[in-house]
């Protein structure tokens, strides 16, 4: 199995792009193999890239082939149907299923302690399930536990590297547990080292390394051979905006390299970013799927949002508002220090304008909102997103 994650950058800012001559074919260097790079030990895993060259420099991909009609395929990389997992006598997933279609970016969302974690750890492998069934690349998850490992890579909420070894060590061991040559393991490293900016890292312990270094030589390690699935548990968390886009820019690049994702994540925005679909749970079972826009669609439509200058305002503004809306639907955002009131249009936004001018309240912003995730999260779950880690 590959412990880690993964549009990667190419250490200069550029990412990877079509082909000039029109095909889907992908030039992509955190990702290509040179000659010296053949796969020894595993045969199955060195087919697995389709080579289109043999540069030193680059290998272009190509897309796994169409159906007859053109259409891409639309086999599922990962099956879950009815997963149970117990913990003595509490239930930490109760009857999971979903599907992530090859290629395509699954993103997994619920509050801390819903059991995004657990499911991904019987997907992977690390959990055998109480109930129920999951195929990864076809491969079931109980019965051809070796095949799964070999197709899948994951990454945790922490970097799963050995500190005592430099960046340039930790991927040149990964590269020989998977079977390259010596002297290709040697060349790969330095090729991902390159593509994830880490050169000048590279001969420095890993137990130096900052967040956003280990997070980043994580991902290297487990893109030394192409996977066929990728599982990102939280693969951002506790990392730096810059960092963060970094992953962003990784899984971007994935997916055009039609490599599934199954994404976890504490921050809605990832998810409504990154993710073709987007699989709610709560209390260990699937509460809301579809795409981050039908999932908005669930919830009310534009609403206008006031935030009082003073937060000791908000019991008069929510007064002097009553009768705009039913009293359930003017809601107030104690952490955002707001009041939001449905609004089908301007008119709404108007008439907010005028009562807080008759009663004296003075206001720092108001405006008309369409519903983010975050809203959706919060009104299918009812409860706050960050309370903590799952």
């Amino acid at each position: 199995m590959q412990p880690r994650q993964g549009r990667p950058s190419h250490g200069d800012g550029r990412h990877s792009a079509p082909d000039p001559d029109g095909s889907d074919t992908y030039r992509f260097p955190v990702v290509a193999y040179g000659e010296s790079d053949r796969v020894h030990r595993h045969p199955d895993r060195a087919s697995a890239w389709s080579e289109e060259s043999t540069s030193a420099e680059t290998v272009a991909f190509r897309r796994p082939a169409e159906s007859p009609e053109g259409a891409p395929s639309t086999s599922n990389s990962v099956v879950a149907d009815n997963l149970v997992k117990r913990f003595g006598d509490f239930t930490a997933v109760d009857g999971i299923s979903f599907t992530v279609p090859t290629g395509s970016v699954l993103g997994l969302l619920g509050p801390n302690g819903a059991g995004k974690t657990t499911t991904v750890n019987m997907l992977c492998t690390l959990l055998t399930p109480d109930g129920g069934t999951a195929t990864i690349a076809g491969h079931d998850v109980v019965r051809d536990r070796a095949d799964v490992r070999k197709s899948i890579m994951l990454t945790g909420q922490f970097a799963a590297l050995d500190e005592a070894l430099t960046g340039r060590e930790n991927l040149i061991l990964f590269g020989r547990l998977m079977g390259l040559s010596p002297k290709g393991a040697r060349a790969r490293a330095d090729e991902l080292l390159e593509a994830f900016d880490l050169t000048k890292a590279a001969s420095r312990r890993v137990g130096k390394f900052s967040g956003g270094m280990r997070r980043r030589i994580d991902i290297a390690c487990g893109l030394v051979v192409r996977p066929e699935v990728v599982f990102l548990d939280e693969p951002t968390t506790g990392l730096d905006p810059r960092s963060r886009q970094d992953v962003w820019d990784i899984v971007s690049s994935l997916s055009r390299l039609h490599i599934t994702t199954l994404l976890t994540t504490q921050y809605l925005e990832e998810a409504d970013l990154l993710s073709d679909r987007i699989v709610v749970i709560d209390k260990g079972r699937v509460i809301a799927e579809g795409t981050a826009d039908e999932l908005k669609a669930q919830v009310a439509g534009t609403f206008c949002e006031i935030v009082p200058t003073s937060p000791a305002d908000l019991p008069r503004l929510q007064d002097a508002l009553a009768g705009l809306a039913a009293e359930d639907q003017i809601r107030v955002d104690l952490t955002r220090n707001s009041l939001t009131v449905p609004a089908a249009g301007t008119d709404v936004l108007v008439e907010v304008v005028r009562r807080t001018d008759i009663a004296g309240i003075a206001l720092s912003d108001v405006g008309l909102r369409r519903p983010s995730l975050d809203d959706v999260f919060l009104e299918l779950t009812d409860r706050p997103a960050d309370a903590g880690t799952e």
